[in-house]
């Protein structure tokens, strides 16, 4: 799965990437957790274009938006038939550039779990596979994402059995072309390679939302195993 993000790539560099128009008032982002706003790529019809969205999916035909921090992440496996997905599959696919994500590893029953950041090799940013949408509430319009997972490569089974998708950049305009059809767009939803993305343990001050900082990223030592358990003497 996928439930903390960075995005602290400066927004020349990353039109220079990915070809967008635009200019939001990019901060960077250590720590960005669901129900935040986070920067996704769209295709307009006139080109790409960068925007801030929630993070937490909110259907066009939902009540209210009290769902949104359930619908983070979407099965890549699922989505094409989930009520909540669908729709968005088909019609409103988006690239969410990233520079990593954080995944955590349970260490020991009763225990805090260890955080990993994974990024790739080189560090550069890299774009996970987004769907958005457009409700209307009585204040006006909110705009949300969710980002798909597949199953785990090799390299992140380890932490987890999911990661969200990462999309080559030879796939990007296939991505976020609306007239692509769903066989094709979910041919994409894949794991990617074993050597695309390296994971390292960092600070357990990741959990806290409120810490955003470069710091997060700095590697930790990995939280201990729990020992093993004495057995009780006889004598």
């Amino acid at each position: 799965m996928c439930g903390r993000m960075i995005q602290m790539t400066p927004l020349e560099v990353l039109r220079q990437i990915f070809g967008f128009s635009g200019a939001p008032n990019l901060r960077p982002r250590y720590n960005l957790a669901p129900t935040q706003d986070a920067a996704v790529i769209r295709d307009t019809g006139r080109g790409r274009d960068i925007a801030l969205l929630r993070w937490g999916l909110v259907p066009a035909w939902a009540k209210d938006t009290s769902g949104a921090a359930k619908l983070i992440n979407a099965r890549s496996e699922t989505a094409a038939d989930k009520p909540s997905f669908r729709s968005a599959l088909r019609q409103r696919r988006c690239l969410v550039p990233v520079d990593g994500f954080y995944e955590w590893q349970a260490v020991g029953e009763g225990r805090r779990k260890q955080p990993f950041v994974i990024r790739r090799p080189d560090h550069a940013p890299f774009a996970l596979a987004g769907l958005w949408e457009r409700w209307q509430g009585p204040e006006g319009a909110l705009e949300t994402f969710a980002v798909l997972t597949t199953a785990a490569n090799r390299t992140l089974s380890a932490l987890h059995e999911r990661m969200p998708v990462v999309l080559a950049p030879d796939d990007w305009s296939v991505w976020l072309d609306p007239a692509a059809p769903v066989p094709v767009v979910t041919g994409l939803l894949r794991p990617a390679p074993d050597d695309a993305l390296a994971m390292r343990p960092v600070s357990q001050r990741v959990g806290v939302v409120v810490n955003d900082d470069p710091a997060l990223m700095e590697p930790a030592a990995p939280v201990p195993p729990p020992p093993e358990p004495r057995q009780a003497s006889l004598f």
